[in-house]
């Protein structure tokens, strides 16, 4: 797989005062996005991977995001695509401080653990294509975060909800001046090109009880629109919150269903299940109008890495079940 290449940054209106990048990655459209926000000290939300560094840079420069401009970076949670470009941003933004939950802070300090651990999620040559390298940030320039913290940007500040099941060090941000939510991939994935939904409950950390406790907790900040990293505003965050649950139970329950079968499904064979899933689903969310495109689908948090995730969910639940069962 060749490394994407450097693609003209699209740069839209998401909130007032806050511009969408869409970086191009994986040579894809509508599929990964990092948010500016105009504010007094201004901020970038998410900085994508290493690969999209030179795109996200151009649209700074197009929005006259000077390098003694940029003050903050937040970034939703680790993941090399959410993350992976904060060192380097760090090198050309040189007053930006990066702000991260508490617990993933340690990894953009050293990030040799979490690039391992992507590598054998993805495999080393498709996390060097899609991914790029990931810079240490230097640890006076990391800030943490836990729930309830606000990140200030001179005029307006970032509320930080912590919201794991994703990722257990995974926060979305409410923006106090437009009521925005920042979501990351706390919904998901949303995929505007057929106004549909699909889960993103990836290994090693993936939490069904949480994903959906976090999916409350955002609901409970009443926010005016959502705004995803892959990939978009969504404009009814109830709507997005039902669909996204929904996706989530469903998703859970085929891989539960099949791993109690007899014979219980292979990898292979749960594959096959969710793909067959997702292209109902897909069918169901575009109303027919937009073909099902499985490589454009599967670009980003493929189905196979959710039937791994979900695999593993059940099996470390049904463990602690029976020894506490046993005790």
């Amino acid at each position: 797989m060749e490394p994407t290449p450097h693609r003209e940054p699209l740069l839209a209106e998401a909130a007032p005062g806050i511009t969408a990048i869409d970086t191009g990655m994986a040579a894809q459209r509508e599929l990964n996005a990092v948010y500016v926000i105009h504010a007094a000290e201004p901020c970038l939300v998410e900085t994508g991977p290493g690969t999209d560094g030179p795109t996200i840079l151009d649209g700074l420069d197009r929005l006259g995001i000077a390098p003694d401009d940029l003050a903050h970076i937040v970034v939703t949670h680790i993941h090399m695509d959410h993350a992976g470009g904060a060192g380097a941003l760090l090198e050309r933004f040189l007053g930006a401080t990066v702000w991260v939950h508490e617990a993933g802070a340690k990894h953009l300090v050293d990030p040799t653990r979490l690039v391992a651990s992507t590598a054998r999620t993805y495999g080393e040559p498709r996390m060097r294509a899609l991914y790029g390298e990931m810079l240490a940030c230097p640890s006076e320039r990391v800030r943490p975060l836990t729930h309830g913290d606000r990140v200030p940007l001179g005029d307006r500040s970032l509320r930080v909800l912590h919201t794991p099941g994703h990722a257990s060090h995974h926060v979305a941000l409410h923006d106090d001046a437009t009521g925005a939510l920042f979501t990351g991939e706390a919904i998901g994935s949303y995929l505007p090109w057929g106004d549909a939904y699909r889960p993103a409950l990836p290994p090693p950390e993936v939490d069904v009880e949480m994903a959906l406790a976090s999916i409350d907790t955002m609901r409970s900040v009443d926010p005016a629109s959502l705004l995803t990293s892959h990939f978009g505003r969504v404009a009814d965050p109830d709507d997005a919150f039902d669909r996204a649950a929904e996706r989530i139970r469903a998703w859970a329950e085929t891989v539960r269903s099949a791993l109690r079968a007899e014979p219980p499904a292979t990898e292979t064979g749960l594959i096959e299940l969710l793909t067959a899933q997702a292209r109902r689903e897909f069918a169901e969310d575009a109303g027919g109008g937009t073909p099902f495109d499985l490589e454009r689908y599967d670009a980003l948090g493929s189905i196979r890495m959710n039937a791994q995730g979900l695999t593993r969910y059940w099996r470390k639940r049904w463990e602690a079940e029976a020894d506490a069962q046993g005790s």
